[in-house]
């Protein structure tokens, strides 16, 4: 008999009943330590004072509205943005997801109304992940994440991850864009060299095509950098966003220049909950904090503590992990056993760890986390290893 939820989900055997900070705490009492951060959304933790008094504040004001009307928060938070980032315009959604497809609507209506309406594809990269709608999954390609489920949204070229030379071949008069997380998040941690980056730039300027970079893992400081394709030094020209601008409420959003957004004028797009009061105070509040100079410096700091630290746990456990990668507090412990049972014996010692491809598991703290947090990880995650070593 089919569960009243709907069976899409593997789910540990946790219910977690109450969050403070970097920690959360499951019904029976325990308190476990939060490396995932409901993977990568908590940026500020849980229950962070700012973001409760900016919900509740805002809640016993107005919930919603639509989007028929003007939304003060939803300004307050597109100037934020747009002040803080390379984008002319922004666009609210509701997650990562939704985000993907304005992305994708916005990169094909941009070369229509400049008379090329052939120019629809969109070059991807194996091992991505763009969400689950039918672009989402269209965009990815893999295996995993469509079978079942054509016919398929067409319009999507596909490109071996790390492959530059079969890039530009692959552009051609049909081209409208090159779609590419900074740091892949699913697929293993795996970040994109700046050079690389760069490059793609550089292709995308020459042919006249559009750079559509995915944030919605990597970015809201999570790499130590407001955005992650920052620290290459290069601008896309749309980009989408999502978990970690919500601080743990629902929200995400679409950046653009005035250029890449053009064809988006009224009735192009819309949406009901998306730019909520609701969600656009926590959003500021996330803003204030996250873009603040000085806070990204401390996520540098304590990125290269912690990966001192997983470096030495890796050098102790030779037989359960390989390597670290990552970028910032956006970090991958490759393991030499399966993932799962990684995770599943840091649920013993109550640390959380979020599995991904390529048989890592991430650790994607909140960005908050204080230095004897990461000692303690650490320490949780040895165990975890010696547990599986004496197994």
């Amino acid at each position: 008999m089919i569960p009243s939820v709907l069976p899409t989900y593997s789910r540990a055997p946790l219910a977690f009943v109450k969050g403070e900070g970097a920690w959360m705490i499951e019904a029976d009492g325990r308190r476990f330590l939060d490396l995932g951060a409901g993977i990568a959304v908590n940026v500020l933790g849980h229950a962070h004072p700012a973001l409760v008094r900016a919900l509740t504040t805002q809640a016993q004001a107005i919930w919603h509205t639509s989007n028929l009307y003007q939304i003060p928060n939803q300004q307050r938070l597109a100037d934020l943005l747009v002040q803080n980032s390379f984008a002319d315009t922004v666009f609210f959604t509701n997650s990562g997801t939704e985000a993907c497809e304005l992305a994708v609507k916005m990169a094909r209506k941009h070369f229509f109304d400049k008379g090329q309406p052939e120019r629809v594809e969109i070059i991807t990269f194996s091992g991505s992940f763009h969400g689950r709608s039918s672009a989402g999954i269209a965009a990815a390609g893999s295996e995993k994440m469509t079978r079942g489920f054509g016919p398929l949204l067409p319009g999507f070229v596909h490109l071996e991850w790390g492959d530059h030379d079969a890039i530009e071949p692959a552009i051609t008069d049909r081209t409208a864009a090159i779609l590419v997380e900074p740091v892949q998040g699913e697929g293993g941690i795996r970040p994109l060299p700046d050079q690389c980056l760069k490059g793609l730039r550089d292709l995308c300027d020459r042919h006249g095509i559009l750079l559509i970079l995915d944030e919605v893992q990597c970015g809201v400081g999570r790499t130590g950098k407001l955005f992650a394709h920052e620290w290459a030094g290069i601008e896309p020209d749309i980009m989408m966003v999502a978990k970690g601008i919500g601080g743990g409420f629902p929200l995400g959003c679409v950046l653009a220049t005035e250029d890449a957004a053009s064809g988006m004028t009224a009735g192009t797009h819309g949406s009901t909950y998306g730019g909520n009061p609701l969600g656009c105070a926590v959003g500021c509040a996330v803003m204030e904090i996250v873009a603040d100079p000085a806070f990204l410096a401390e996520v540098n700091r304590k990125a290269g503590l912690f990966r001192q630290k997983l470096e030495g746990l890796v050098a102790a456990h030779p037989g359960i992990f390989e390597e670290v990668r990552g970028s910032g507090l956006m970090l991958g412990l490759k393991c030499k056993v399966t993932n799962a049972d990684v995770v599943t014996a840091g649920y013993a010692q109550q640390v959380i760890t979020v599995p991904a491809a390529d048989n890592v598991i991430r650790i994607l703290p909140p960005l908050s986390i204080t230095d004897d947090e990461i000692a303690e990880a650490v320490r949780r995650l040895d165990a975890a290893a010696s547990s599986l070593e004496a197994a």
